[in-house]
């Protein structure tokens, strides 16, 4: 389909059919659409902009991935889909690795993933040799690499589901989330949450990890700060009071 440049929803009409088209190729599960609604529909509630509790979440991302000593990104299908060239581009400038996480879990699924990322650079993707698995996790996203997710102490998932944000967390990891659903329970659960569409969030930390890769006083500074605690409320508070 060829959408109009001139018409008002460009950009999500052009983010709906990559969608559609990786569903067609089987690199997307049908839920991951249904998944992609539902976010979208919080997006119009925030404008569809980076909000100002969500600048400050990404600021505070950058600074908690470069003061990690194993940190590792992880993706699903809609995260490789819509962001995976930001997503490759955040782990070298970092650096850290990047792990392919599946609830709707198929080796076939996981292969076209790691392909598609590893389009974008030659970083390796884990996520193939998954030997290890996330205590009390009994389902598909509880499998994961020994040297990726197991033995991190940071994850940042995106498009997330909260029984795993809740399992890292009980493991002991910093969990940074990417969800535009504050109230969800990955929200919840998170160290820190970034209340953000996903190609705009992204982008926005790659800026601040560049800004504050130098300057360890500021993340320093940042990270000791209360705004960890704070900025999932203002993104409520500022949904509520949208007109």
């Amino acid at each position: 389909m060829e959408i109009p440049k001139d018409h008002p929803r460009y950009r999500s009409l052009v983010i709906r059919e990559r969608l559609v088209e990786a569903y067609k190729q089987g690199i997307l599960a049908p839920e991951g659409l249904i998944a992609h609604g539902r976010g979208e529909s919080f997006d119009y509630l925030i404008g569809e902009k980076t909000i100002p509790s969500a600048d400050k979440a990404e600021k505070i991302a950058a600074a908690m991935l470069i003061d990690s000593e194993d940190h590792v990104l992880s993706v699903n299908g809609n995260v490789a889909v819509l962001a995976g060239e930001s997503v490759l581009k955040l782990a070298e400038i970092v650096p850290c690795k990047v792990e392919v996480n599946l609830f709707h879990r198929t080796e076939e699924r996981i292969s076209k993933i790691a392909n598609l990322l590893e389009e974008f650079s030659e970083m390796p993707i884990l996520g193939r040799n998954t030997t290890a698995r996330i205590p009390g996790l009994d389902q598909p996203r509880g499998l994961c690499e020994e040297k990726g997710i197991f033995s991190a102490d940071t994850v940042l998932v995106a498009l997330e589901d909260g029984d795993r944000t809740e399992a890292l967390v009980r493991m002991g990891k910093n969990v940074i989330a990417i969800d535009l659903n504050p109230w969800c329970r990955t929200a919840q659960a998170a160290t820190l949450t970034v209340v953000d569409e996903v190609t705009r969030a992204l982008p926005r930390i790659i800026a601040y990890v560049e800004e504050l890769k130098e300057n360890q006083q500021a993340r320093k500074a940042l990270l000791e700060s209360n705004i960890m605690k704070t900025v999932l409320d203002e993104a409520k508070a500022y949904i509520r009071n949208a007109r």
